[in-house]
């Protein structure tokens, strides 16, 4: 929360409160800009390893470092004031042990002041997230598409077809008995997603999941238009601001090499 604000930045509670009652608008964010403009209109806001690929121009998440999360969490701090933020643990701070996992929640939480992390995992992580949660470390879950498992998974596939489904729906009932206060489904099919939805207690957060999970989440250069390397078909783009980007600064390259700059003459007058 940031210190000028007077308004109470929701807590996990809150948002496990929302199940049932209220739709929860989450977005990612990564600076303080954007976080000041996403505060304004959502209920979290994720700080993900995805920013990785948008920003870093890494192939995945997998290299991202938690002196990047630390950064990043503490940039989005400063423009947070309503939203619950949430903190990505990158891959590699917290598979090891459960007390691995400990020492790098309480890093991120301590030096970012975040109020929870995320991690990804369904039923081989719900040891580490019940660890976490008893020693007071707010615990959001990611089941599903796990970006950070993109190796083993084989690349960026639907999850939980077929015979697959009863193995995320054993995920999900994990991670909620485990204490994890909401969950992320990436790339579920929605009869899936709403199966899970209506059987468990904690709130689910959908990502190319279904309309009918208690929120949703989007990464906001993609829903912006800013990240164009790909486009995942379940994102739907509220703008197209690379092209306007782009455009400008043409604009801006071509007046500087004419000569011309009439948006700042003022500024070099006698």
């Amino acid at each position: 929360m940031s210190a000028s604000s007077t308004v109470r930045a929701l807590m996990p509670n809150d948002i496990a409160a929302m199940k049932g009652t209220a739709k929860i608008a989450c977005l990612t964010a990564y600076t303080t800009p954007m976080a000041k403009i996403v505060d304004q209109h959502c209920d979290l806001i994720l700080v993900g390893d995805s920013v990785g690929m948008v920003l870093h121009g890494l192939p995945s998440t997998v290299g991202v470092t938690m002196e990047m999360m630390v950064l990043h969490g503490r940039a989005v701090m400063r423009g947070a004031g309503r939203a619950l933020v949430v903190v990505d643990m990158p891959f590699g701070s917290y598979e090891e042990s459960p007390a691995q996992a400990f020492r790098n929640a309480r890093q991120l939480i301590a030096e970012t002041g975040c109020s929870a992390v995320k991690l990804e995992g369904g039923v081989h992580m719900a040891e580490t997230i019940a660890f976490l949660v008893k020693r007071g470390v707010p615990v959001m879950a990611h089941i599903g598409l796990t970006p950070q498992s993109v190796n083993t998974l084989g690349g960026y596939k639907v999850q939980g077809r077929g015979a697959d489904a009863e193995r995320l729906k054993a995920d999900a009932r994990a991670v909620a008995e485990a204490g994890a206060f909401s969950v992320v489904l990436e790339k579920v099919p929605a009869s899936l997603a709403d199966a899970i939805t209506a059987e468990i207690a904690i709130p689910t957060v959908g990502i190319g999941a279904s309309a009918g999970c208690d929120g949703q989440v989007l990464v906001l250069d993609d829903m912006l238009g800013l990240f164009a390397d790909f486009k995942p078909k379940f994102v739907k783009r509220y703008a197209t601001l690379a092209g306007t980007a782009e455009a400008a600064v043409q604009a801006y390259a071509e007046e500087v090499r004419a000569g011309a700059f009439p948006s700042a003459e003022h500024i070099f007058a006698d």
